[in-house]
């Protein structure tokens, strides 16, 4: 689930702090999108689609460890007529969430990229970049 910044910009990764973009930027070597419009130009640029796991759910703040009554997105309508190749999810309940219920059926092994979040200081920013290079391109 988005975070609470997130969710009331209504764009993916809105909070200042969440790396997700700067990451994105060092991988692909360009300025770092700041307005929404530049960021759904770089993700298309790029390739990249944002979806979530979750079509709703019980949530306190933006705590993943308080998700509770899951609903999850009906995913593999988008991938079916698509060209979808890759999914990635960022965080470990959005992973373990896609395993549980979306695997089987899409037919996509997920790859795990950790949180961007700044809620997410287990890793170095340098590490996460190599992680997510290593996996997004």
């Amino acid at each position: 689930m988005p975070s609470v910044k997130s969710r009331e910009i209504g764009f993916y990764y809105a909070n200042p702090q969440n790396r997700f973009f700067k990451i994105l930027a060092v991988i692909f070597n360009e300025e770092i999108p700041i307005s929404i419009d530049q960021r759904k130009k770089f993700l298309i640029k790029h390739k990249i689609a944002l979806w979530d796991v979750i079509k709703s759910c019980t949530i306190t703040g933006s705590s993943d460890s308080s998700i509770k009554n899951v609903i999850v997105n009906d995913i593999n309508k988008l991938i079916k007529n698509s060209k979808i190749t890759k999914i990635c999810t960022t965080g470990k309940k959005a992973f373990d969430l896609y395993n549980k219920y979306l695997s089987k059926d899409i037919g996509i092994k997920a790859i795990y990229l950790p949180s961007s979040s700044p809620a997410n200081q287990s890793m170095k920013f340098e590490e996460i970049v190599d992680l997510y290079r290593k996996n997004i391109i």
